[in-house]
């Protein structure tokens, strides 16, 4: 199999050759076998990456790349599609790359480019770059942009609205009244929005009920001196809360979680992982728990702290998780996952002296606590809040902003046409409930077990079977994995015709 080439040879992308730009029909592709078709659903970085990757393979005859994504360019996906001025990467720009072998790509591309003339507040005192998130996605998008231009990948700017088999193809149908048939076919979307508790179901339809924070202008309707409850304590809170500030809000603010954990921060001095997880294979979550505190006690006797610790973890994450039988997953999904998230999930060092300013100031307070009763008096909104030692707190708040996180188990539901291919079999929801039921070369595992070969899964959708594949660098190696089998299968196309 040819190595799949990473490195961009300047500031504007990779130099490839002129291809084909159709949507070919069944019988043109069994004609022309030699140029198999590839669909991606999905333009962020999951989908976006194994376009990438896939594209400079440095095959004569490269397979033709459709990408299908709404927005104006490939790369963007929901999380860097965002202007918003308080939201922030949450890993230093040192370790966020396209390119996995070359971690420092983006912080070159800083460079080149002096993309944060104007943002005086992403170099913090140690030198550790953390820019606004819109710069990553603009980065991806200029690494795609020239693969595009030049018919490497098609860009198709719509919506997935159908997908079912024909005959040995895939059909995509889109918004855009286009129908394109592909030999194979990359599932790289996003998780569905979050699923509000059903205690705020009595707040459908108040002006300011914010179910889903991550829709443009959501927190509009939030005014400056608004009482505010934040169902949630993490990244996504964590970014509410900084939106608002940054525009003026002054108003008191409760954030609520079951166990009332709020995102940690990164540590005062860069620090080396820690620790040998991969070469003490444990079998039990219980196990694991221990491993990771006993290592923890150990990093602090050498004079580190957690993070390095938690930094390894995530390091080897794909060999631990590779370890523990479904049962044990399930159990770190229910019982450990939200520890794993505050600690795994670090904010902006931005991100964190707003929050901690506004603790500190006693304009926020973080509560363990759940919503047991909603009761709206006119534009107020009533809230009994149970605390998690069994207390009952009565408070009256202007408005309630959701940040849950994804529904993970809802995404089969979440679009038509992946409750389709569910329905016929296609697909299955992850034994783990994180996402979609993939073997180990991320081909999607059907109703009865089987896998497809000509249907993938890039992404965080996979994490049930490859563990830790939410933060980027986990990403960003899983498109390059995932390009990587879809160019083994090209390869043995071209050789059986």
């Amino acid at each position: 199999m040819p190595r799949l080439r990473c490195r961009r040879t300047d500031r504007n992308g990779p130099q490839i050759v002129n291809v084909d730009d159709t949507f070919p029909s069944p019988a043109e592709l069994s004609a022309a076998r030699r140029r198999p078709l590839v669909a991606i659903i999905g333009g962020g970085i999951s989908g976006a990456g194994v376009a990438y990757h896939l594209a400079l393979a440095g095959r004569d005859h490269p397979p033709a790349i459709t990408v299908f994504e709404p927005r104006a360019e490939l790369g963007r996906g929901l999380a860097y599609d965002t202007n918003d001025p308080a939201h922030r990467i949450n890993v230093p720009a040192a370790r966020m790359s396209l390119l996995p072998e070359h971690p420092a790509d983006f912080l070159e591309w800083i460079e080149l480019n002096d993309a944060i003339a104007d943002d005086l507040a992403a170099r913090r005192a140690d030198g550790a770059i953390f820019p606004r998130r819109e710069l990553f996605g603009r980065y991806v998008a200029s690494a795609l942009r020239p693969l595009v231009e030049t018919g490497a990948v098609r860009h198709r700017r719509a919506v997935v609205t159908d997908v079912e088999r024909d005959g040995a193809f895939w059909r995509i149908s889109d918004s855009q009244g286009g129908q394109t048939f592909a030999d194979y076919l990359v599932i790289a979307t996003s998780h569905p929005s979050p699923s509000p508790p059903s205690a705020l179901m009595a707040l459908a339809g108040h002006p300011k009920f914010v179910a889903d924070s991550t829709v443009p202008g959501a927190l509009d309707v939030i005014s400056p001196d608004d009482r505010l409850l934040v169902v949630g304590n993490g990244l996504t809170a964590a970014d509410v809360v900084a939106s608002l500030d940054s525009t003026g809000h002054r108003g008191p603010v409760t954030s609520i979680s079951r166990r009332g954990l709020r995102s940690r921060g990164h540590p005062a001095v860069a620090q080396d992982p820690f620790g040998a997880f991969e070469t003490v294979p444990v079998e039990s979550a219980t196990q694991l728990l221990r491993l990771v505190r006993r290592t923890i006690r150990e990093a602090e006797q050498a004079g580190l702290t957690w993070h390095a610790v938690l930094d390894q973890v995530r390091g080897h994450g794909h060999a631990i998780w590779r370890a523990l039988p479904v049962s044990e997953r399930r159990r770190i999904v229910r019982h450990l996952r939200p520890f794993w998230d505050v600690h795994r999930f670090r904010i902006a060092p931005q991100v964190e002296e707003v929050l901690d300013r506004a603790v500190a100031n006693g304009r926020m307070e973080v509560l363990a606590a759940s919503v047991t009763s909603i009761r709206r008096e006119g534009d107020d909104i009533g809230v009994v809040l149970r605390q998690r030692n069994g207390g009952l707190l009565e408070r009256v708040y202007d408005a309630v902003v959701v940040t849950t996180g994804p529904a993970h188990g809802g995404i089969l539901n979440s679009q038509p046409w992946l409750a389709k291919l569910r329905d016929l079999g296609h697909l299955a929801l992850d034994p783990t409930g994180l996402g979609i039921a993939c073997n180990l070369s991320s081909e999607t595992l059907a109703g009865d077990g089987r896998p497809d070969p000509t249907l993938l899964i890039s992404g965080p959708l996979a994490r049930g079977t490859f563990g830790e594949l939410m933060g980027l660098p986990q990403i960003t190696e899983h498109a390059v994995f995932v390009a990587s089998e879809l160019d083994r299968k090209v390869e043995k196309d071209l050789e059986q015709d």
